[in-house]
């Protein structure tokens, strides 16, 4: 089995990781680089987006997080966001993943006949860029979540990161070395989801 296959097969949203890498910083940035040039996407827009947030910048995301969370949970829920928030903030890093809606919105004017289906190609294709990410990542041994505190954290994200304007944040992506193993997966009868007709 090529190592594609296994990542897809032992992937898992993984909680429970460590602030290390298996991969140099230069190593991981250009891995990044690489996998969201190479994404499709609808009409070749290239809308995606990625930012790499690691070190000090990584620990002030997610005490940004915890800033906006702590205004709108209820006290009894506040030590269960916490420790969840203080799991991502263990982590090596985070990717940030956007969309480019200047570009998008370019192409609903350039091609009206598809103005009504843009937003669900870039959606599709900002989940294969997302997808493809998780799968370097494991690929190089590595274990990730998925996180979406947007829209919550966008406008205080776009100024600490200084975000290009017309990026929209689309989803949150800690990673790191993962920490145990991971928890058994189950699985609705594979005969309901995948049908063959010949």
């Amino acid at each position: 089995m090529n190592t594609f296959n296994h990542a897809i097969l032992t992937r898992r949203s993984r909680y429970e990781l460590n602030r290390e890498s298996t991969l140099e910083d230069s190593e991981l940035q250009a891995r990044l680089a690489a996998t969201i040039k190479h994404m499709p996407s609808p009409f070749h827009a290239q809308h995606q987006r990625a930012v790499l947030v690691l070190g000090k910048q990584h620990d002030a995301l997610w005490e940004l997080v915890r800033r906006t969370l702590k205004k709108r949970v209820k006290p009894n829920k506040l030590k269960q966001t916490n420790d969840k928030i203080d799991g991502f903030k263990r982590s090596y890093g985070t990717i940030l993943f956007f969309d480019d809606w200047p570009t998008i919105d370019a192409l609903q004017t350039k091609y009206p006949r598809y103005k009504d289906t843009w937003a669900l190609w870039a959606h599709q294709s900002q989940g294969m860029a997302q997808f493809a990410v998780w799968m370097m990542l494991a690929d190089a041994g590595m274990g990730a979540s998925l996180q979406h505190y947007n829209p919550l954290i966008d406008d205080d994200v776009t100024q600490a990161f200084d975000i290009p304007k017309g990026w929209k944040l689309a989803a949150q992506m800690p990673f790191g070395k993962p920490v145990g193993s991971p928890k058994d997966k189950t699985f609705k009868p594979i005969e309901h989801r995948v049908l063959i007709r010949t």
